[in-house]
């Protein structure tokens, strides 16, 4: 077998036999993220060069080559597996039909593909958030319809964390597992069965920090964690700081606004996909000012941005008493 069909067969396997997915075609669209990754695992090792496109995606930020050639990876790969219609991320921030002459598609992706590309020159771990909806389109989508989603951090190790809701298999609950490529980038192993977030734990990660100076409620929780002796974990980069609260099944990282800093995380690409494993983990989710699930909010924007607070339950609990008094 090649390293491919090797990487396929393994994720396959680990995706029926241990977690009972119910649907085959939702296999091949993880499976098909899982080529994704693996591919953009090479760029990375192979990346040398910090050079820019020349251009810019419409959210305004100034793309690499590296994004691009990330983005194109991705594309390539759900392209390839034939079960995708419709395709979004945040380098190509339109919906993109993705399907191919033997079928219409059974389901739509939205993506970012380097999530951390402002850190990567510090050779920081950076990772890639995928998440799947049933169907064709994902506006006017909230991220509680997804049937899927997954987060690839590509460190030492790239490692692939997928959550699968209950109703996606037959395990009887919502599941969380952890897969890593080994064996010279040829096989997936399962890492992690079931990643579990507990109550409470006291790791901090403080995204938009600036937003402190002029956010009197959110200088007042930063300060709350200092004094009650948190412990900082935060390196900038949305996948590592979340994918820590995984590792440690325990924490809290938010992303908040003010009025001179505004909301950076875009709803589509990274809120939903990575609030549906945070919530399928055990966890809660939050939108920055009001008392709701961000897979509650509706996609009525490809560009929509929103600030956040996942993590354990309790944490989440406090950032609601000290944000907007719950």
């Amino acid at each position: 077998m090649s390293k491919e069909q090797n990487r396929e067969a393994t994720l396959t396997g680990i995706l029926v036999e241990q977690y009972k997915v119910k649907d085959a075609n939702l296999v091949k669209a993880i499976v098909s993220l899982g080529e994704a990754s693996a591919s953009i695992t090479e760029l990375l090792t192979n990346y040398v060069s910090h050079t820019y496109a020349g251009t810019q995606n419409q959210s305004g930020d100034d793309q690499l080559d590296l994004d691009i050639h990330c983005d194109e990876a991705c594309f390539a790969a759900i392209r390839k597996s034939g079960v995708f219609s419709i395709a979004a991320s945040e380098e190509t921030p339109v919906e993109t039909d993705v399907s191919c002459e033997q079928s219409e598609g059974f389901f739509s992706l939205g993506f970012d593909p380097l999530d951390g590309s402002s850190i990567i020159d510090a050779n920081f771990s950076v990772g890639s958030i995928f998440g799947i909806w049933p169907g064709k389109g994902v506006l006017g989508r909230t991220g509680r319809e997804q049937v899927a989603s997954a987060v690839t951090l590509y460190g030492p190790r790239t490692t692939l964390c997928i959550a699968l809701p209950l109703s996606s298999t037959n395990l009887g609950k919502d599941a969380v597992l952890e897969v890593t490529l080994t064996k010279v980038e040829s096989v997936w192993e399962v890492s992690r069965d079931y990643i579990n977030i507990k109550p409470s734990g006291k790791i901090f990660a403080p995204g938009n920090l600036c937003a402190s100076n002029d956010n009197e409620h959110y200088n007042a929780l930063i300060k709350h964690w200092i004094s009650e002796r948190y412990t900082l974990r935060y390196t900038g980069g949305m996948v590592p700081d979340v994918y820590h609260i995984f590792a440690k099944s325990k924490g809290v990282f938010t992303n908040v606004s003010s009025e001179k800093a505004k909301a950076k995380l875009r709803l589509l690409y990274e809120v939903a996909p990575m609030g549906l494993i945070v919530e399928c983990a055990g966890g809660l989710t939050t939108h920055e000012a009001y008392d709701t699930s961000v897979l509650d909010e509706k996609i009525d924007d490809l560009d929509k941005r929103l600030g956040v607070c996942f993590g354990s339950s309790e944490e989440v609990g406090i950032y609601k008493k000290m944000m907007f008094g719950k």
